[in-house]
């Protein structure tokens, strides 16, 4: 891939979601350019981290309440902190559906740091992000997309969502 311009250039795999509105769950590609025109909230997400329950439960809450309006929120598993996200897809799935009945997707299980990091969130950590610097520190970092695919802003996992509102 050439360099890419914004969120919308990437490709994801495995995109797996709830209920209805199911886009492909046989772990095909799916290209992040169907969310052109949209704000997105992008988190990487964890099943068994102490912010889990917290952050699902706010996210749910903001995207019924901004959904109509073109938010997005794009949850992405990730094992590699703490292994607080050891189970498969289904497995995933099957916990953020039963237990928090989310609607938003949830896609397959990246690495979201170091040389297998998903080439999406390689991207998002190119901006110039505070004092950690680019890597993510943990479960449930966001960013903020705007809707020509840009990051305009990162959040770090003690960020409560609701208080994201306040940038849509």
């Amino acid at each position: 891939m050439e360099s890419p311009q914004s969120v919308f250039d990437f490709s994801v795999k495995k995109l797996l979601i709830c209920y209805t509105r199911v886009l492909d769950a046989k772990g095909n590609d799916v290209g992040l350019s169907i969310y052109r025109g949209k704000v997105l909230l992008i988190v990487n997400v964890a099943s068994k981290c102490g912010m889990t329950n917290s952050n699902y439960t706010e996210l749910n809450q903001l995207y019924e309440k901004y959904r109509d309006q073109g938010l997005e929120i794009l949850a992405f598993p990730c094992n590699q902190f703490g292994e607080e996200e050891p189970g498969s897809n289904d497995q995933i799935l099957d916990f953020v559906c039963t237990r928090f009945k989310s609607d938003f997707p949830i896609f397959g299980k990246i690495e979201v740091n170091g040389d297998a990091a998903d080439p999406l969130y390689k991207f998002l950590k190119l901006g110039k992000w505070g004092i950690f610097g680019d890597d993510i520190q943990w479960n449930f970092a966001k960013f903020l997309v705007d809707r020509n695919g840009q990051p305009v802003d990162r959040y770090y996992p003690t960020t409560s969502p609701l208080t994201v509102e306040c940038s849509l």
